[in-house]
């Protein structure tokens, strides 16, 4: 069966599945692997499959959940399970390939073990263009490798430079955004930047306040 097409945000379902995982970011166009062990989300997973494989990852706002229901930012990102597979001790391996960001509008009572909510993917239809961004990606690219220097160096690591310039630069930015231990809100700013730029703009300057300060501001 063909993977359905999401060219325009009405082609996105009002109500998804909410899957809330603090530090875990999905973008437009990434992939992000899980590992899936609680009950209720195994729960979650089951329905998604047999469904349209939609699952919302949103970050709860604080880091210190205190129950089972934490408050929720306010953006999110809609994925597509697009591999699947099964352990022995009764785990599900996942990977999303991130389609659009949403607002969240309201949660909704399903009567599942998992929360679900009405959305709005209008603010972000533009994630879901198909288009290159446009933009000086070389002028980026620099930008961003400055600022990614002094955050290694400052914290005596390395990386592997010649996969770092060889790297697609939405490649590059998602996959920093979502490996740096930025904290839980750092982390959402970075979600919620407009455009790709935006988000290279603001992971630069996390890379550089990091490398200025002792400790920095990631935990």
């Amino acid at each position: 069966m063909n993977a359905p097409v999401y060219r325009k945000a009405t082609d996105l379902p009002e109500t998804i599945t909410l899957f809330p995982l603090s530090g875990a970011l999905l973008f437009p166009r990434a992939n992000l692997p899980l590992n899936i062990f609680e009950p209720r989300y195994l729960n979650m997973i089951d329905d998604a499959m047999r469904g349209d494989r939609l699952i919302g990852m949103i970050q709860p706002v604080s880091a210190q959940i205190q129950n089972e229901c934490p408050a929720l930012s306010r953006v999110g990102c809609a994925g597509r399970i697009v591999s699947y597979s099964e352990t022995d001790d009764g785990r599900y391996l996942i990977s999303l390939k991130g389609l659009c960001r949403f607002r969240l509008v309201e949660e909704t009572n399903g009567g599942k073990p998992y929360r679900r909510a009405k959305v709005d993917f209008s603010s972000f239809e533009r994630d879901l263009s198909t288009a290159p961004p446009q933009m000086d990606e070389d002028a980026v690219r620099e930008q961003l490798l400055v600022a990614l220097r002094g955050y290694l160096g400052r914290n005596g690591l390395n990386t592997d430079w010649s996969a770092v310039h060889g790297a697609p630069v939405e490649t590059l930015v998602h996959a920093l955004a979502a490996g740096c231990p930025f904290a839980p809100a750092e982390k959402q700013l970075l979600l919620e930047a407009g455009t790709l730029e935006d988000r290279c703009d603001a992971l630069a300057a996390l890379l550089r306040v990091n490398a200025s300060q002792s400790g920095g501001t990631m935990q």
